[in-house]
């Protein structure tokens, strides 16, 4: 299948656009996760520009598409995404974290176009599986995706899910793992290395397709071929940087989470502009 030119840098002007929503997000001298964020841009942009069913007027509508963002902490980027689709103004963007507003720091139920509150890492693929078996008994269309960190393999409750996935064929549901290589205290093989997770993945019965993160023709790719593929759910792995687009926080964990100051945020948007 081939792509076309205009598409694809649509998407990736898209995915620029995410990163600088979220520098917006996260402003000056309040810390807030610009590498997992960043890292997972394009990612996010390939499924809200290009692949996700969903209408933001109606938010509930039963032909929509679920998305949930496991790594609730960069709830920031699927607020750009959500905001960009038209759910809510950009312009409430800026007040991400305000006391008593409705943008808050991890997903929550009840913010236009989120489907369960995440956070808590290792949770999410849990509610994506329960929701892909709830559409399938009622036979239903819909497809799941649950983006996932690589920092989140660490915990249990996702390879319990892994493994009832894979045991029921829930060819519905399409794990996408930021694999960017870094946690919040360092590197993921310094602290508890995952190991090869392409080969961990299709153990557990999972179809798995390996792609460079930051590709736009592989990544819509890959979602197409999830799309396709029947008899087992898919795990795409997406080998990402932490922080891209932003050059001081590429490949630095400093920027898992951090606030920024008046000349780094600055130099943020003008670099993504």
């Amino acid at each position: 299948m081939s792509y076309s030119k205009e598409l694809l840098e649509s998407l990736e002007a898209k995915a620029k656009l995410l990163r600088k929503d979220c520098m917006k997000c996260i402003g000056v001298g309040v810390a807030g996760h610009v590498g997992g964020s960043c890292s997972s841009a394009d990612l996010v942009a390939a499924l809200y520009f290009y692949k996700m069913k969903y209408d933001p007027k109606n938010p509930d509508w039963e032909g929509r598409d679920y998305f949930l963002l496991s790594k609730g902490h960069v709830a920031i980027l699927q607020y750009s995404a959500l905001a960009e689709a038209g759910f809510f103004p950009v312009e409430d963007l800026q007040h991400c974290k305000d006391v008593g507003f409705y943008l808050q720091g991890h997903p929550h139920l009840g913010t236009p176009g989120i489907e369960a509150g995440t956070g808590s890492l290792g949770q999410g693929l849990s509610l994506g599986l329960g929701m892909a078996i709830g559409l399938k008994m009622d036979d239903k269309p819909n497809n799941v995706y649950v983006l996932v960190g690589d920092g989140e393999q660490n915990e249990g409750q996702i390879w319990e899910a892994a493994m009832a996935a894979g045991a029921k064929k829930m060819d519905n549901l399409c794990a996408i793992i930021d694999n960017n290589g870094l946690q919040a205290m360092g590197k993921i093989k310094d602290r508890l290395d995952s190991g090869n997770l392409a080969e961990k993945w299709a153990a557990f019965g999972w179809n798995v397709i390996e792609i460079d993160g930051h590709n736009m023709e592989e990544i819509v790719k890959a979602l197409d071929d999830a799309d396709e593929y029947k008899g087992k759910p898919t795990a795409i792995i997406a080998h990402t940087v932490k922080g891209k687009g932003v050059s001081f926080a590429e490949n630095q964990v400093g920027f898992h989470n951090a606030a920024l100051t008046k000349e780094q945020y600055e130099q943020a948007l003008a670099e993504l502009s």
